[in-house]
């Protein structure tokens, strides 16, 4: 049995739009396969283990689920709770003293390579700060991640890839979970 995984959810229960209730959403990680599955909040955040070989697969499986139930797809990009430790411990704004309510973490589905990630504006949205760094991107967003410029899909686009944010709070709170389902 492989370790603590979380999956994160991209374009669910915002602002009304395909809607899925968490019960449900784990009972498709379970039909995929996974074990121990738990949500955190509605917004689609998963933690799950997964037999060896399996984990790779399942954002495929799950995302394909959802498809064939609900009808809408939703990207889902995973991270082991090891390599969630690793984006908790690399922040570069912590160091800085920013304000943790304005920190946040785009997680991207695959490494960009690095002209792509070398072109990303660092005006594009004033006052806002990013740090790329493999396959995540810092945010430090003063005024409010509302009114930053530097959306997922304005990295999806530069970078090729596909993206989810969550706030800093949320990151770690999964963080610590990972580590309790450990």
């Amino acid at each position: 049995m492989n370790g603590v995984s979380i999956a994160l959810l991209r374009g669910i229960n915002v602002g009304g739009k395909n809607r899925l209730a968490m019960k449900e959403l784990a009972a498709l990680f379970v039909d995929a396969g996974c074990q121990n599955v738990r949500t955190y909040i509605q917004s689609g955040n998963v933690l799950f283990r997964g037999e060896s070989g399996l984990s790779e697969e399942i954002p495929g499986l799950v995302s394909t689920a959802i498809f064939n139930r609900f009808g809408y797809t939703v990207p889902i990009i995973t991270r082991t709770a090891q390599e969630f430790g690793g984006v908790v411990r690399a922040n570069p704004f912590l160091e800085t003293g920013a304000d943790v309510d304005r920190l946040h973490v785009v997680f991207l589905s695959d490494r960009p390579d690095a002209a792509s990630a070398e072109s990303l504006d660092p005006n594009r949205s004033p006052g806002d700060e990013f740090v790329a760094a493999g396959r995540e991107i810092y945010l430090h967003c003063p005024d409010g991640f509302a009114r930053t410029r530097l959306t997922n899909s304005y990295f999806d686009s530069r970078l090729s890839t596909t993206s989810t944010t969550r706030n800093w709070k949320t990151v770690i709170k999964l963080l610590e979970l990972a580590d309790s389902a450990a």
